[in-house]
């Protein structure tokens, strides 16, 4: 004998779908078409390694020196030496560590050593490497300092393919890995501007990246380094 309330639980009736529970599943594809929006368009940040572990270096001897002259020196080489470390931190922090190109959804921002240069990417009209790698937009030209162009890594690169196509004369290997074994032994510069100019190709249509160039001067690397090269002279000066 079945009571009443468990027939009003049979199983063979229709059960209305649980609202609660396609809400959150709706909310949760939101959220993660969010995040996979927002990791798609991250930005790319490039930056030369070389650069930055020679600038820290230089930094190091420069601080090993001048703090050593500043306690046991005599005279006017105290003074002389905080007027040098003024001078050339600024300046070795500008042109080691401070380069850096910032590649996003919108637009490029490089950061050079004096300037902060930032293009939509409707404005950039070419992105190349010869003997230096630059940005052409609004009719200027800007180098990309934190991309160094490296003739040697050129020369074994070109090696390198030399001594591919002579391996594989018959061309054995598949079209698809061939593509990618020539990408791996092209100069890392070469790549990185090859992947740059992609992004300007496939974003110059969005609606964010329109706009014109704008150039920003690093007044907060200038302005230390023209104090300590106005105190050198003033120091050498009245001594």
């Amino acid at each position: 004998m079945t009571s009443p309330d468990d027939s009003s639980h049979d199983s063979s009736a229709p059960r209305e779908p649980d609202q609660g529970t396609a809400g959150q599943r709706g909310q949760g594809a939101a959220d993660q078409g969010t995040a996979d929006q927002g990791s798609e368009y991250a930005d790319r940040v490039y930056r030369s390694v070389g650069g930055i572990v020679g600038g820290v270096l230089l930094l190091a001897i420069g601080a090993w020196l001048g703090i050593d002259a500043v306690i046991r020196g005599e005279g006017r080489t105290p003074w002389v030496a905080l007027a040098g470390l003024l001078l050339a931190v600024p300046l070795v922090v500008a042109f080691t560590i401070r380069p850096a190109v910032y590649a996003g959804a919108d637009r490029l921002r490089v950061r050079n050593p004096f300037r902060t240069i930032t293009l939509p990417w409707a404005s950039v009209e070419a992105v190349r490497a010869g003997y230096s790698s630059e940005v052409l937009a609004g009719g200027a030209k800007y180098q990309l300092w934190a991309i160094p162009v490296s003739l040697r890594q050129r020369k074994r690169a070109t090696r390198r393919q030399a001594r591919a196509a002579t391996e594989d004369p018959f061309r054995r290997t598949s079209v698809q890995a061939a593509t990618d074994a020539d990408d791996e032994r092209r100069a890392q510069a070469d790549r990185t501007i090859d992947e740059l100019r992609s992004l300007a190709e496939t974003n110059a249509t969005r609606e964010g990246a329109q706009g014109a160039p704008e150039v920003r001067w690093a007044f907060e690397v200038i302005a230390p380094a023209v104090a300590g090269a106005v105190l050198l002279a003033v120091v050498l000066a009245l001594t």
